[in-house]
C-alpha cells in the first residue's frame, strides 16, 4: 500500500469507523430486512465505506469494504446467518458492492493525496516568497543602517581628517541612530519568528494604558507636538501584556509618522465601549486602499510596496500578531478627511 498523507490519528479513527459503524447499523437494518431489499442495504453500507475513507484514508476504507461485505452476506442474503448465497442476483450485488466500494475508496484516497499535494505546493510557494522577501530585506534594509553606522565609525577613526567636536558629535549621533534602527529591525525579525513559531511568552495582567503609551513614545524618541494625545488619565486598566502592547503601539505610531504629511502630527486617542478599551492611532497620510488592507499585515509587505519606505515591512504584521497574542484585535479604518486609523481593542480588566 502506498504511503498515505493521512495522519496516524486520523487513520486510527478511520479503522475504528471501519469496524464499528457496519456493526452499529445491524440492530437497525436486521429487523427491516424483510422490508428493504439488498440494494438498499448495499447503499447504506457503501455510505459507511465512504465515511471510513474520508476519515482514515485508503486502509480503513478497504477494511470497511471487507467487513461490510461479510455482514451483508451473513445477515442480508438468504439463507441468513450463513456465507452461502442462494440467488445469483445477490452474488452479483455483493460483487458489485465490493468493486464499487473499492473504486470509491481509491478515488477518495486520490482526492486526499491531490489536496495534500496542492496544500504543500501552496505552503512551499509561500515559504519561497518569504525567503525571497527576507533575502531582499537582509540585502537592503539591514545592510543600509549597518553601512551607515560603519561609515560614521570609520570617519571617527580616520587619522587623515581632523574633526571638530561638533562634527565628531554628529558622527556619533548618526552611528547611534543607525545602530538603534538596526537593533529595532532585528528585534522585529526575532519577535515575528517567535510569533510564527508560537513561542512568544505572553503575560496578561491589568495594565494602565496611559503608561504603556508614554513608554512607547519614549522608546521612539517622539518629539514634542509630533503626536497629539487624547487619552484620559482615568481610563480603566486593560488585560494585556504591557511589554507586548508597548511594542505594538510603538510600531503603529512609527508607521503613522512615516506616512503622515509634514506638519500633520499623528493622533493617539482612547475610549471605552462595551467592556473594551479602543486605542486608535490616527494619521492623515495617503491611507491604504480597502483591497490592500489585509496584505499590509503580512510580513515584508509595505503600503504600495515602495522602496522608499524604511524598515522591513514588519511593523504592522508584528503589531497585529502581538495584539492577537494578547486576545485583542487590530483593525484598520479610514480617517475622516483622509488617512488611516489603526484601532486596537482590548478587554477592560474585570469586565466579563
Amino acid at each position: 500500500m502506498r504511503p498515505t498523507s493521512v495522519s496516524k490519528q486520523r487513520q486510527r479513527w478511520g479503522y475504528g469507523v471501519a469496524v464499528l459503524s457496519p456493526a452499529l447499523v445491524l440492530p437497525v437494518l436486521v429487523p427491516l430486512r424483510d422490508h428493504l431489499n439488498l440494494a438498499s442495504d448495499v447503499a447504506i453500507y457503501l455510505v459507511l465505506v465512504v465515511v471510513a475513507a474520508l476519515v482514515g484514508g485508503l486502509g480503513p476504507a478497504l477494511l470497511s469494504v471487507v467487513v461490510s461485505a461479510a455482514l451483508l452476506n451473513f445477515f442480508f442474503t438468504r439463507p441468513y446467518q450463513t456465507l452461502d448465497v442462494d440467488s445469483p442476483d445477490n452474488v452479483v450485488a455483493l460483487a458489485a458492492f465490493v468493486a464499487v466500494a473499492g473504486m470509491v475508496s481509491w478515488l477518495v484516497d486520490v482526492a486526499e493525496r491531490r489536496a495534500a499535494a496542492a496544500a504543500a505546493a501552496v505552503e512551499l510557494e509561500a515559504v519561497d516568497r518569504l525567503r525571497a522577501a527576507l533575502l531582499t530585506a537582509v540585502g537592503h534594509d539591514l545592510r543600509s543602517p549597518l553601512a551607515a553606522a560603519k561609515a560614521a565609525v570609520s570617519g571617527l577613526r580616520s587619522s587623515d581628517v581632523t574633526l571638530a567636536d561638533r562634527d565628531r558629535a554628529e558622527l556619533l549621533e548618526a552611528a547611534d541612530g543607525e545602530l538603534d534602527r538596526l537593533a529595532g529591525l532585528v528585534d522585529n525579525l526575532l519577535d515575528m519568528s517567535r510569533l510564527q513559531a508560537g513561542v512568544l511568552p505572553v503575560h496578561l495582567r491589568p495594565t494602565d494604558l496611559d503608561d504603556v503609551v508614554a513608554r512607547a513614545l519614549d522608546s521612539l524618541g517622539v518629539a514634542p507636538r509630533a503626536v497629539v494625545l487624547d487619552v484620559d488619565e482615568d481610563l480603566p486598566a486593560v488585560i494585556a501584556d504591557a511589554g507586548l502592547l508597548e511594542r505594538a503601539v510603538a510600531n503603529l505610531v512609527a508607521n503613522a509618522q512615516r506616512f503622515a504629511p509634514p506638519g500633520r502630527p499623528a493622533l493617539i486617542a482612547a475610549d471605552v465601549a462595551d467592556g473594551h478599551v479602543r486605542l486608535r492611532v490616527v494619521d492623515s497620510g495617503p491611507g491604504i486602499p480597502t483591497a490592500e488592507r489585509e496584505r499590509v499585515f503580512q510580513p515584508f509587505q509595505r503600503a504600495g510596496d515602495t522602496d522608499t519606505a524604511s524598515g522591513l515591512g514588519l511593523g504592522l504584521a508584528l503589531a497585529r500578531g502581538l495584539v492577537d497574542a494578547m486576545g485583542g484585535t487590530l483593525k484598520p479604518y479610514d480617517t475622516d478627511g483622509g488617512g488611516l486609523t489603526m484601532e486596537i481593542t482590548l478587554p477592560v480588566a474585570g469586565a466579563r
